[in-house]
């Protein structure tokens, strides 16, 4: 009796330390809001890495920066998906982490809409002017940074604590200058200003406001790529309006640089993750969020490496080395 007792509590503590090794084998994606497009299309990962052996924890978070502190935390939070121009804000201020973060893939765009008084002709017109950022960290706020700083334009003030829908209203009603944001086309809240140029009452409102046009080469150079809208997107406008697009990535952090278990182990998880998007790649497109009909995998973005645990026939280019020397010669 006594035996089997104790046979019985060797089964159950084995059982148990099974039972911890499997927990400790998810490895965590941090994505976005709860109801956002960047979780759905970690779900949409999370099921074909599943066909290969691989289990992600999808979790939502507060954004790109949200997502990079979290990566680099002690979370389990292997990768995750971000904005393309989040590198230009980390070169800046955290360059040792933007030093070692990686592309895993490029997903889909993301259009920026800066919707302004007609005065505000192009981005440089912003300069003195009021414009509502959207939520300090947030994708909104990262780009327009992002472009202020790269174009050197300083409004007078920036306002974050608007929603979307008061910024807009803002807009039209003249209180402020501009505002800004990102998503990929057509965006539900433009949209509705169809109908608000149908209405007698505030067609008016209308009549003073576009959206600025967005096309100097400069704002092209690193993390963005160019798109336009248009009626096809938004029947309340006349014409195409050239504009920018900001990539969402799958990122991770470079776990090819060092031999341990740890690092080994991370980069043999990248290397299914990668093979699982590649192989279902025309499932994700069928079933997955219809964003997935735009992913081009092979696309180049700016100044993003490629990560060599996903793409280990990739050695990289001479622009990356020399990315790489110049940069170390810049900290020194």
């Amino acid at each position: 009796m006594k035996k089997e007792r104790l046979m019985g509590i060797a089964l159950t503590l084995c059982c148990l330390i099974t039972a911890s090794a499997q927990a400790s084998e998810y490895i965590g994606m941090v994505t976005g809001s709860k109801t956002g497009t960047y979780i759905q299309f970690g779900r949409d990962i999370a099921r074909v890495a599943a066909t290969h052996g691989l289990t992600i924890q999808v979790k939502a978070s507060e954004g790109s920066l949200d997502n990079i502190k979290r990566m680099n935390s002690r979370e389990n939070a292997a990768f995750g998906i971000v904005q393309s121009d989040v590198l230009g804000i980390l070169t800046i201020n955290q360059p040792q982490v933007a030093k070692n973060l990686r592309m895993v893939y490029p997903l889909y765009n993301e259009e920026v809409h800066i919707l302004a008084r007609k005065n505000i002709r192009r981005f440089s017109d912003l300069d003195g002017k009021t414009i509502a950022t959207g939520t300090k960290g947030s994708g909104n706020w990262l780009t327009l940074a992002n472009l202020l700083h790269k174009m050197k334009v300083k409004p007078a003030r920036k306002i974050t604590d608007m929603t979307p829908l008061d910024a807009m209203i803002a807009v039209l009603e003249g209180k402020i200058d501009a505002m800004i944001y990102v998503s990929g086309k057509p965006v539900a809240l433009f949209q509705k200003l169809t109908q608000l140029k149908k209405n007698p009452k505030f067609a008016r409102l209308m009549e003073d406001v576009h959206f600025v046009p967005l096309s100097h080469p400069d704002m092209l150079e690193a993390y963005y790529v160019p798109s336009e809208i248009g009626p096809q997107d938004y029947p309340w406008l006349s014409k195409n309006v050239p504009t920018i697009a900001v990539k969402a990535l799958l990122v991770s952090f470079d776990f090819s640089s060092r031999t341990n278990a740890y690092y080994q182990n991370r980069c043999q998880s990248l290397k299914k993750l990668a093979e699982a998007v590649e192989e279902n790649l025309p499932r994700l497109r069928e079933t997955g969020h219809k964003k997935w009909r735009s992913v081009d995998l092979d696309a180049s973005i700016g100044r993003w490496k490629r990560d060599r645990c996903a793409h280990p026939q990739d050695p990289g280019t001479e622009t990356d080395e020399l990315y790489d020397t110049l940069q170390e010669m810049f900290e020194e």
